[in-house]
């Protein structure tokens, strides 16, 4: 079974609804249609005018049975989602009529129906940029108990079934965060741990990746790795995570027998979190590229509920595995 069909299968398990709140727009309307007849989720709300989106969908073909459409403007939640808003804002200085103006705006509604569980997951980005659907998804959403930073990761499916989990990895954070400090990547790894769970099926081996191992190096760099992954171990005793790791003694028996003898990660790390966001993106597609892996994500984590970011460059079929993932994130809350 290939990631994206036990994403699928983990999204007909959930039974879970989800919105979509750029509900007009022409790859948006297709998915929707797919998620449906493929029973992904119990049901998929599309955000916008009705007339709009029913043209919109005359337009291209699709039919609309079966999903729902909720015009924010017009809908009777209108007030009880502006009464959370405000609670939210008003320590801003929002007052109640501006909440109430405010919270028509279909990426805040959207993640509003998922706050409040009137939808279990929410996915936008195919109009709007990255930063309006986060800013949407950390105001009203928020991020876990005892998580302050949001962040990534991307599911590398290799076909070098000797390493990770039987060829598949989390790699974090290889989009969000440019520079973590110690706290922010010490969460970064807790939250990837969380993710290897739901999108692996296997308990998280974390590799807190470094140019050095065990200090064979020194300096700042070096540092921050090492006092990240001490917080790790105070935070959650449990988890299985060591570091400071080369990539070779994080995923590669003999060589971690060499360089980190007695550790119980070394040699076989399914979860790589890379000390800052230029080694991971340009990890991510280093393997992507020369090892032909597949790349799923990014992959929103440390959200309090599901939410995804898509590119604006996306196609139908982003849109529809993008959705699975993210409902598939819903089975373990």
């Amino acid at each position: 079974m290939t990631f994206a069909q036990a994403m699928k299968a983990k999204a007909k398990e959930a039974g879970k609804t989800l919105v979509l709140p750029e509900g007009c727009e022409e790859r948006t309307i297709r998915a929707a249609r797919i998620i449906v007849d493929e029973a992904l989720a119990k049901s998929v709300i599309l955000i916008g005018g009705e007339d709009e989106v029913k043209s919109a969908a005359k337009k291209l073909s699709v039919s609309l049975e079966g999903i729902s459409i909720v015009n924010p403007s017009e809908s009777p939640s209108r007030s009880r989602y502006a009464q959370e808003y405000y609670q939210l804002r008003k320590h801003k200085g929002m007052s109640e009529e501006e909440a109430n103006e405010a919270i028509i705006d279909p990426l805040r509604w959207a993640a509003m129906m998922v706050r409040l569980d009137d939808a279990a997951a929410m996915v936008a980005g195919a109009l709007n940029t990255t930063a309006a659907v986060l800013v949407a998804a950390f105001t009203i959403i928020k991020t876990k108990p005892g998580i302050k930073s949001a962040s990534s990761c991307f599911v590398m499916a290799t076909d070098k079934s000797q390493y990770g989990a039987s060829g598949s990895f989390i790699f974090s954070d290889c989009a969000t965060i440019p520079n973590p400090t110690v706290d922010q990547l010490a969460e970064i790894a807790l939250v990837s741990a969380d993710s290897c769970r739901t999108f692996l099926g296997v308990e998280p081996k974390v590799a807190m990746l470094s140019y050095s191992t065990k200090g064979s190096a020194k300096g700042e760099l070096v540092d921050k790795v090492v006092e990240a992954t001490a917080l790790v171990k105070e935070k959650d005793p449990s988890l299985a995570i060591d570091g400071e790791l080369q990539l070779d003694a994080a995923i590669v028996e003999s060589v971690a027998a060499s360089k980190a003898p007695g550790s119980a990660v070394a040699g076989s790390a399914n979860t790589l979190v890379f000390p800052d966001l230029q080694s991971g993106n340009i990890g991510y597609k280093l393997v992507q590229r020369l090892a032909g892996a597949e790349a799923y994500g990014p992959i929103l984590q440390g959200f309090a509920k599901p939410v995804s970011d898509l590119s604006r460059g996306c196609s139908v079929d982003d849109i529809v595995i993008t959705s699975a993932i993210t409902l598939a994130q819903s089975v373990a809350l």
